[in-house]
């Protein structure tokens, strides 16, 4: 299990900082093009198709760094007012919920991945960029996902099992001004 742990999360990292870069680019693209086209009268070309295919990377990259913490939404209310096993019960429950709607999600982007590959689909305009490169990325980053969900269900049973760690909202708290404190000492640099 380590052994996957060591794997998936410098990877993740990796796909999250490369889908950052994308959207640097893309703020970069689109403030260029509104430059060009409303001071020069000159868009630039393939903006939009271009920020359109970093958008899959974006979003996918930053799913399973986001898993790997933790950090998806849940009602906390609810969540810290009950014992360690059905907080793992409630893990367990929307680790399986995600792994259904990725697992449909991740079928049908491979084989629209593969459809668009077989017929080199692209962008119509003036600059044609291939779309498959983003369907894959979108498959890819659906699967690394899928893993990190896979693990987290094995963690999450056994805390079912053994009882866990009960999780409070002070440790919610706590763990939040944390992270928080540690964004601004980093700022402060």
């Amino acid at each position: 299990m380590k052994i996957i742990r060591k794997i998936i999360e410098p990877t993740a990292l990796i796909v999250l900082l490369v889908g950052g870069f994308g959207m640097l680019a893309s703020t970069f693209l689109g403030t260029a093009d509104v430059i060009g086209t409303q001071v020069f009268g000159q868009p630039v070309h393939g903006a939009l198709e271009l920020t359109e295919s970093t958008m899959v990377v974006i979003v996918f990259g930053a799913l399973t760094y986001a898993q790997i913490r933790r950090n998806h939404i849940r009602v906390e209310l609810f969540y810290t007012r009950v014992g360690p096993r059905a907080q793992g019960l409630m893990d367990v429950f929307s680790d399986l919920m995600a792994l259904v709607f990725f697992g449909l999600l991740f079928w049908q982007a491979s084989f629209e991945a593969m459809f668009s590959w077989s017929i080199d689909e692209s962008t119509f305009g003036l600059i044609r960029i291939p779309l498959w490169p983003a369907r894959f990325i979108l498959a890819g980053g659906t699967a690394l996902l899928i893993i990190q969900l896979l693990y987290d269900l094995v963690i999450d049973v056994q805390k079912v099992l053994s009882g866990g760690v009960h999780v409070t909202a002070n440790d919610v708290l706590m763990r939040e001004i944390s992270e928080a404190e540690k964004y601004l000492d980093d700022e402060r640099r």
